[in-house]
């Protein structure tokens, strides 16, 4: 969508637009003026026209939509390693594409060496990674990095950006979409292609009650930023394919006007979406004696407690150990429930744990729809005898 439009017939070559932008991207060229991707809308060379030869014009369905094909996953770098979450966008990348038979491709940006971890993508199925690589692009810095990623950006024409929901995934989309002047769905937690390229992301609203379809269908590229644990990890094959691209990463894009004053590094706390096992006290859990007993049984099995959002709202835990749509979505490999009904609030967040054990008094609980096993039964008399229990079985 080209949203800044430009009438040369009015145009007095007096270049005030182009001294005026603070983004440097306004050029002239023998076409007339011309707009970069750097632009951000601010509207400064509107203002400043002294002829009325620049104007915004929100115009629908400008874009050629054919124009734009396949999808780029950006392959975020977390220390000296890839983020776990970009394996789970080029499985759902790899399922949405074959709808439209499309290719997958991946961005990386970072320092020198980043090619070699590049490398690893090649045995998921991508057809090319794409690689920004330069000393100046060592930790994130996201003007200089939606700089890298919005020349690749310009040069292949997806129609489809993924990135995935990390602290540096929601820093960098919305810069992107700005960028491009398109549209961009966070905190996605399912994906679906339709035949004409249309992008279905579908996320919660109104606080979980609802699950929005959005689409972006009169702009490309779509963007959407996608929840970490949700989507199912590409499969990793014996042999490579694709390549491995080196992308021209200059010093100009590499310069950044952030200003890296110190560094440290700040102790790993374990999330709980990097939990095997959690433990999840609901409404039901009353009695300070069973939530000690909770608290035990974590630790005992070498997890952690986690809590549903009524129990966040009344002080017994905090957002970080929140399991549901306005929380944490998480996959353990086993996850015990305790006084929780299994609103669909919560049960979008952990339905797909590999073993769900739910204990609940009320048999008619909706957490025993997606429960492997089934306890029908006070917590209160349960939980003394499975903490005895496993503390025999430790010994």
């Amino acid at each position: 969508m080209n949203l800044l439009k430009f009438n040369s017939d009015k145009c007095s070559l007096c270049r005030e637009c182009m001294r005026k932008c603070p983004f440097n991207a306004l050029s002239m060229d023998e076409n007339g003026l011309q707009v970069g991707e750097t632009c951000k809308m601010c509207g400064v060379c509107v203002k400043v026209c002294p002829t009325g030869a620049l104007k915004f014009e929100q115009k629908a369905g400008s874009e050629d939509k054919s124009k734009w094909r396949d999808i780029l996953i950006y392959g975020e770098i977390d220390g000296d390693k890839i983020h776990p979450v970009v394996y789970e966008l080029i499985g759902e990348g790899l399922k949405l594409a074959a709808k439209v038979n499309y290719k997958v491709n991946v961005v990386m940006v970072g320092k020198e060496g980043t090619s070699k971890l590049a490398e690893d993508l090649l045995y998921y199925g991508v057809e090319n990674v794409y690689v920004y690589e330069h000393a100046g692009f060592e930790g994130f810095k996201a003007d200089c990095y939606t700089d890298a990623v919005a020349d690749c950006i310009s040069e292949i024409r997806p129609s489809v950006v993924l990135v995935g929901a990390t602290s540096v995934g929601r820093s960098l989309a919305p810069r992107m979409a700005t960028r491009f002047h398109t549209g961009l769905t966070a905190d996605c937690t399912k994906l679906e292609m339709r035949e004409n390229s249309d992008l279905v992301q579908i996320r919660p609203a109104f606080g979980g009650n609802v699950m929005a379809q959005i689409l972006i269908a009169d702009a490309r590229p779509q963007f959407a930023t996608v929840r970490y644990k949700v989507m199912k990890k590409a499969i990793r094959r014996e042999t490579k394919s694709g390549r491995v691209v080196k992308c021209e990463a200059t010093d100009k894009m590499a310069l950044s006007r952030i200003e890296l004053i110190s560094r440290r590094v700040i102790e790993h706390v374990k999330s709980i979406e990097e939990e095997d096992v959690l433990i999840v006290a609901g409404r039901g859990v009353t009695k300070d004696e069973d939530m000690e007993l909770l608290k035990k049984l974590a630790s005992l099995l070498k997890g952690q407690l986690a809590f549903t959002r009524p129990m966040v709202e009344n002080g017994f835990g905090d957002t970080a150990h929140q399991i549901g749509l306005s929380g944490r979505t998480v996959k353990p490999k086993l996850i015990m429930t305790f006084g929780v009904s299994g609103a669909i609030q919560f049960a979008a967040g952990m339905s797909t744990a590999e073993t769900i054990v739910a204990v609940n008094k009320d048999e008619n609980a909706l957490i025993f729809n997606i429960a492997d096993y089934a306890i029908v039964d006070d917590l209160s008399d349960v939980l003394p005898a499975l903490v005895e229990s496993v503390e025999r079985a430790r010994s």
